[in-house]
């Protein structure tokens, strides 16, 4: 081939990312997504993505129940490797991101690099509290009596993730990273007008030791997924990182139809802030076990 042929453009096809495989929305529709300038208005094309619908919510929520045991029953070590390596994949996507979370939120290269670097190191931070936070939540508990009364988290199960709207990479890891550092599963709702980082984010997941199902990524309209996801009774919790007002109300109404757990919106002024552990603890549950110490040495005391 010589040197003045032009080469055909490749454009990328963005999928969703449900049980570990990448389906297109069963319905085959799609929607266009275009870049974001510097001054908040729409620039050039960038790709159709999926359209999700109700059937795809609910493949995903039969993906994330299925892969709930194995995920919460592994260890909090294991859990940890896993989000490390994430965090490697992402590393060695790193011009991928930078470019993509450029495109999707108007930003110069230098600013969108910060915030993939900042993205990374929060998957980073998240393996790290994998096998710590029970020693922060779980307590040894005074009890009047021969027994030994121990509390100890365990995780919530399914939890759909409302995404937040402007901050599509660093915001999505910082909602989604907390939930299965925890070992509980994700249905995640990307953001509508900038979800090719979350789509791509999927692709890094598939390489990443992480089974399949742990966490589902749809791209569309929050609007018209949600409901159906706060109603629907194998989900058990929702965080509303990414609803406005109203949609927040009307996903909240909802959930407590099985009694989920519901984490309303919190404005978030600065994503690369030090998190805390909230969003972990906002999904865990707290398992308390009593067992009789029994008598000790032959005087026949006991704790």
């Amino acid at each position: 081939m010589s040197e003045s042929t032009t080469r055909l453009n490749v454009f990328k096809t963005y999928k969703l990312y449900v049980g570990g495989k990448f389906p297109r929305s069963e319905s085959g529709r799609v929607y266009e997504v275009t870049a974001k300038t510097s001054s908040g208005g729409k620039g050039k094309w960038l790709a159709n993505a999926p359209l999700s619908s109700r059937k795809d919510a609910r493949d995903a929520v039969v993906a994330a129940r299925k892969a709930f045991g194995g995920w919460s029953g592994a260890t909090a070590y294991n859990r940890g490797q896993v989000l490390y390596r994430i965090a490697e994949m992402l590393e060695g996507r790193r011009e991928q991101f930078v470019r993509e979370v450029g495109e999707a939120e108007g930003l110069s290269k230098s600013k969108a690099a910060a915030v993939v670097d900042a993205a990374v190191d929060r998957w980073v931070w998240y393996a790290g509290w994998t096998d710590k936070i029970g020693q922060v939540v779980g307590a040894a508990n005074p009890v009047a009596g021969p027994f030994f009364n121990l509390s100890t988290p365990e995780p919530t199960g399914v939890v759909t993730v409302v995404a937040p709207q402007d901050s599509s990479f660093l915001g999505l890891v910082s909602v989604v990273a907390p939930v299965i550092a925890t070992g509980n599963t994700a249905v995640v709702i990307a953001s509508e007008e900038s979800p090719l980082p979350a789509l791509s984010l999927g692709e890094v997941l598939a390489t990443s030791d992480l089974p399949g199902g742990v966490v589902n990524i749809l791209s569309g309209k929050a609007a018209e997924m949600g409901p159906h996801l706060a109603s629907h009774q194998d989900v058990n919790a929702i965080d509303l990182a990414g609803a406005d007002p109203a949609l927040a109300k009307e996903l909240e109404i909802a959930a407590a139809d099985n009694l989920k757990r519901v984490l309303r919106p919190q404005p978030v002024d600065d994503w690369t802030a030090d998190p805390g552990t909230s969003r972990m603890t906002a999904f865990l549950e707290t398992k308390t076990v009593w067992h009789p110490t029994g008598s000790l040495g032959a005087s026949g005391s006991s704790y």
